[in-house]
């Protein structure tokens, strides 16, 4: 047996068929959501689903090129890639288009390109080269500031973009720091808080929300009355929540940016603002509760016949599920997603090497982050960040970039056992 023989043999074949269905469907869901009475081909090149045809085509020829390449390439270029990927970062800065009022495109004739998806596979590959380096001794702070580095610095740069949703994406690499033992649950669990506390204020007034954690903090300083340290460290911490409640309002009002407050007060007071940045949300959900039980069928949909859910074809893709297919439809994304997502960590956890694991890793908590975030922004449980739903929503960018990841995993799996 020939080695390309070997790697087609050794290849999952679960992730490759979920990514083949996934895909598909959400070919289907875009021409649903473009389609119009005698609208001409269907594989009308100037429409999202002709162009999409191309892009799956394209992302088929990738998936080929990454299993053909030796493996040794994607371990011994991972930092090389990565500063390539911080380069294009900053070079979009000053050379890139606008779009959405987010400067993170380079456009090249027809074609635009967001770096910052290569950018999340660079990181990846780069965040599994240092951790795989350290192997006869604990992460040190040193490396874990490393590794924070790696991620804070795409995730800035991004940031300068305006591109806040995919900035948020590069945090969800702290889950394979956290796989690795680098962070801890406590990390997890401040962060919980700081988000809870925000929402919170912002629906609360700050003296009452300040006068319950008075009356925890005192409650639990009672309990550890016999331990002066403790009681110290909880009296700071009492002060240091009271200082982040008073500086939610701060940061609202004078660091985030118009349309995010906007998002935000919609999340926090539900039917705020419906004829301007509610309008989204509200339509989304009238479009998948309309769907019922089983949906209307496919092309059936009324609010994706009419346009009313802008952004259908990309950040609402799951729209037009929830509307032609229903309650059942819907389940079956799901299910697709949690089936691919729980592969993946299987994969990962039987790699030989630590390399593979924290890629496989990386890139199963993108994926986590972008199903979760997006599919939840559509029925109101998060606020809407502008990020795609993986193989499903419109876009060259993020197709390629989800191939990418994924094969080179797959690449990576079928050598598990040279890779050491």
């Amino acid at each position: 047996m020939t080695n390309k023989q070997g790697i087609i043999h050794n290849s999952d074949k679960t992730v490759i068929l979920l990514y083949l269905i996934m895909v598909t469907i959400g070919w289907l869901s875009i021409y649903a959501a473009e389609f119009t009475e005698g609208m001409g081909h269907v594989l009308n090149f100037s429409t999202s689903y002709g162009k999409q045809f191309v892009f799956i085509l394209t992302s088929l020829v990738v998936a080929a090129a990454v299993m053909l390449i030796d493996v040794r390439f994607f371990t011994g270029f991972a930092n090389i890639i990565y500063a390539v990927a911080i380069l294009l970062l900053i070079a979009v800065l000053f050379a890139g288009v606008e779009i959405n009022a987010t400067r993170a495109w380079f456009r090249i004739g027809g074609l635009a390109f967001q770096p910052s998806e290569i950018a999340k596979y660079a990181t990846a590959l780069a965040l599994a080269s240092i951790i795989s380096s350290i192997r006869s001794r604990k992460p040190g702070n040193k490396d874990l500031l490393k590794g924070l580095c790696l991620i804070l610095l795409p995730a800035g740069l991004v940031l300068l973009q305006k591109d806040v949703g995919t900035t948020l994406v590069f945090l969800s690499f702290s889950l394979a720091l956290f796989r690795e033992g680098w962070i801890g649950l406590l990390v997890f669990v401040i962060g919980g808080i700081a988000v809870f506390l925000f929402v919170l204020t912002l629906m609360m007034n700050e003296f009452i929300i300040i006068s319950v954690l008075a009356f925890i903090a005192f409650f639990v300083a009672v309990i550890m009355r016999k331990k002066s340290g403790a009681v110290l460290q909880v009296i700071a911490l009492f002060l240091f929540l009271s200082g982040y409640v008073y500086s939610v309002d701060y940061a609202f009002d004078n660091i985030l940016q118009p349309h995010h407050k906007a998002r935000i007060e919609v999340l926090v007071h539900g039917n705020a603002d419906l004829q301007g940045a509610g309008y989204n949300l509200h339509q989304s959900k009238i479009a998948i509760g309309s769907g019922g039980l089983w949906g209307k069928g496919f092309l059936q949909g009324t609010q994706t016949q009419f346009n009313f859910v802008p952004e259908q074809t990309t950040d609402f893709i799951f729209c037009t599920v929830g509307e032609e297919w229903g309650f059942a439809g819907s389940l079956v994304i799901i299910g697709l997603f949690v089936w691919l997502l729980l592969r993946l960590i299987y994969l990962a956890e039987r790699q030989k090497s630590t390399f593979s694991r924290v890629f496989g890793y990386c890139i199963t908590s993108v994926l986590l982050f972008h199903f979760a975030v997006n599919i939840g922004m559509t029925v109101g449980l998060v606020p809407v960040i502008g990020i795609p739903l993986p193989l499903l929503s419109y876009g060259g960018s993020s197709l390629w970039g989800t191939t990418l990841m994924l094969f080179t995993f797959l690449k990576f799996d079928a050598n598990r056992h040279e890779m050491i």
